[in-house]
């Protein structure tokens, strides 16, 4: 019977080799673009993987990989396969665009510039361009020549949501510039064209306050938060727009909001104390000031830590691992019974035998790849961080397809201080079909 199985599992592996090997590159290439299609980026950057695998030398699988890549927010991953695609066809002005586009996520603004410089050089009517290059030149706070680039999107006239998008961001930066009376013509059109756009709203509200337009303002933010009911800075303006109107019951209903949003806003404070004083609320006034001056005062020097990697958070992340764990043949060296025997023992808690249990396992067979990885595990849970790292990477010279151990070793990485290093092994991991790498890599590395 055991025999009857094993010829029947056999010939099922030789029938799935001969599938698998009568499909080509082309057709994976085409899975993938179908997956993208369906949103299943995972499966989609599998198969672009397959057919890199089995034709190295086509630039759009590496470009579609990356595109793959960037949707799920491994933006680290997307720029090396955009590189690889560039260097097969330097004049692939999409790549350039994408590249960019990965890029601005990682903040790397002004190499991003330079990759929609050369997008626009090979396609000069691409719109979608010079809206990222106006984009990325705001964010240098190059606002003059963000403008030309916003106006030339309008003047290509694309689809209403890129030149809706312009339209926005040129009125953003015409508001740096204190172009106003501009700003609120760019904010209109916006609105026109996305009706439902709540921080155009709030941004047009914005400038009627800077020209004195209180009842278009109040309007404005009443709208943004209509749309946005969290929209803390609508609430708090809105209230400011009120109290400059006289309005001061109503002001204070909208600090009160706002202050419910974000009970630390200080300005939210001052201005609900100046409405509470002009009520005659001298004393509810007074604790206002106390409490915008007490914020104002907090020590603003101190760091805090956030989006980065504690220990706890280390461990939660780590814990979804499990271990490699699967039944084979017995050795006479024994090696499997000592690394069965130390999964065992680490699942109880017992760390340290588990520890003597995978060196044992190592020391009978040196290429034991996941007793390696079990071990560094073990080794992280205790916090010997660095040895868990260097447990990873002898997992990973035994197999380099191991992507469990890219993934605990880029979390250990990004936990140490290394962010880049542990990103880039955690794109690793996801690209090996490690899926749970790139909830950390959306988390974490953008």
């Amino acid at each position: 019977m055991k025999k009857l199985s094993t010829t029947l599992f056999s010939l099922f592996m030789l029938s799935a080799t001969l599938c698998f090997g009568q499909q080509t590159a082309s057709e994976f290439f085409d899975l993938g673009v179908k997956k993208s299609n369906a949103g299943d980026y995972i499966g989609a950057l599998q198969a672009f993987s397959t057919a890199i695998a089995m034709n190295p030398d086509n630039a759009a699988s590496y470009a579609n990989r990356g595109a793959a890549k960037a949707m799920v927010k491994d933006h680290r991953g997307a720029i090396a396969d955009y590189d690889r695609a560039i260097d097969l066809n330097a004049r692939d002005a999409y790549s350039f665009t994408n590249r960019g586009l990965s890029k601005i996520a990682q903040e790397d603004f002004r190499s991003a510039l330079q990759d929609f410089n050369r997008s626009i050089e090979l396609n000069p009517d691409d719109a979608r361009s010079y809206l990222h290059r106006g984009q990325t030149r705001a964010k240098l706070n190059d606002n003059r020549r963000a403008i030309v680039d916003f106006s030339k999107v309008i003047e290509l006239n694309p689809d209403d949501s890129q030149v809706s998008q312009a339209y926005f961001s040129r009125g953003v930066c015409k508001t740096k510039t204190d172009d106003f009376i501009g700003s609120i013509s760019d904010y209109s059109k916006a609105i026109e064209l996305s009706p439902k756009r709540a921080q155009a709203f709030a941004n047009r509200g914005t400038s009627r306050l800077k020209m004195n337009d209180y009842a278009g303002a109040i309007q404005d933010f009443s709208k943004a938060v209509e749309l946005t009911p969290t929209d803390v800075d609508s609430y708090y303006n809105r209230g400011f727009a009120n109290s400059k109107l006289e309005n001061f019951r109503g002001a204070v209903n909208d600090f009160d909001k706002a202050l419910s949003l974000d009970p630390q806003n200080l300005k939210a404070y001052y201005g609900r104390g100046f409405c509470r004083s002009k009520l005659g609320d001298q004393k509810d006034a007074i604790a206002d000031f106390n409490k915008s001056v007490e914020i104002n005062n907090e020590d603003q020097t101190k760091i805090y830590y956030t989006g980065k990697m504690s220990k706890i958070t280390l461990d939660e992340l780590r814990n979804v691992v499990q271990e490699k764990s699967k039944i084979v043949d017995f050795s006479d060296e024994r090696s499997e019974a000592f690394f069965s025997r130390g999964l065992s023992k680490s699942r109880v808690g017992d760390n340290k035998g588990a520890i003597l249990d995978f060196n044992k396992a190592i020391e009978l067979n040196p290429i034991y790849a996941d007793a390696y990885f079990s071990r560094s595990l073990v080794k992280s849970a205790m916090g010997t961080q660095r040895e868990a790292i260097q447990d990873c990477s002898n997992a990973i010279k035994l197999n380099p397809k191991y992507a469990e151990a890219y993934y605990v070793k880029g979390i250990i990485q990004y936990a140490l201080g290394d962010e880049n290093s542990g990103c880039t092994n955690l794109s690793k991991s996801g690209e090996l079909g490690y899926s749970p790498a790139y909830n950390v890599i959306r988390e974490y590395c953008n």
